[in-house]
């Protein structure tokens, strides 16, 4: 989880605060360690703990494999350039109605990463989608594959990570596997771990980081 500067500095402050606290925070906000940490798209606009600070900070799960670092292939689109989430995995080629059908879902906060098999033949997500999936509450979307309407993804307020833009469009058959474990980057992603991203690189995490 990324967090402020300003929240690791005062640690004696923190100390002295409570450390239970109820699990009943606002959408704003999650418990850390007995206090409130903002969630990350309240952290776009102060300091931040980096992905380069939380590999330093733990080399440990690293080295265990609970803690891994994607290749950096992926180029960076929408708004938000710093994001993070709880993983929700998808395998196609080519083909994007299974994509198009998670976005339309309540994201709550999650991350989509979508494996299409590297291919660059076409893309698998477009501006729609994205508008979607900004006002559905997905903090981003990564794709091993390529996508269009840039102009239109990068005014909007999600995360974006794919290998390139290309004009084409993807096929619509519906093709895929909801779900399941994907390899992309060099690095094994299973459903339900979490993502955290900046203009760095991307971390994978087999729980939910804190710092």
């Amino acid at each position: 989880m990324f967090i402020a500067r300003d929240t690791l500095s005062h640690k004696s402050q923190l100390s002295q605060r409570p450390r239970s606290l109820s699990l009943s925070v606002s959408l704003s906000h999650r418990a850390v360690s007995g206090f409130l940490v903002p969630r990350p798209r309240f952290l776009e606009q102060m300091a931040l703990v980096t992905t380069a600070e939380v590999c330093d900070a733990h080399s440990q799960l690293i080295g265990s494999g609970d803690l891994r670092v994607l290749e950096p292939i992926f180029q960076i689109y929408g708004r938000r350039q710093v994001f993070s989430g709880q993983i929700v995995t998808l395998k196609v080629f080519e083909d994007n109605v299974l994509v198009r059908g998670f976005l339309e879902e309540k994201g709550n906060g999650r991350v989509l990463v979508v494996d299409g098999g590297g291919s660059k033949r076409c893309a698998i997500l477009g501006g729609n989608p994205v508008v979607q999936a900004q006002n559905n509450g997905w903090a981003g979307i990564v794709v091993n594959g390529c996508i269009r309407d840039v102009d239109e993804i990068n005014g909007c307020d999600i995360g974006v990570r794919a290998l390139a833009s290309h004009p084409m469009k993807a096929n619509k058959k519906g093709i895929g596997e909801k779900q399941v474990p994907i390899t992309i980057a060099g690095t094994r992603i299973c459903d339900g771990e979490w993502l955290y991203a900046d203009t760095d690189g991307i971390l994978i995490s087999r729980t939910e980081l804190s710092v």
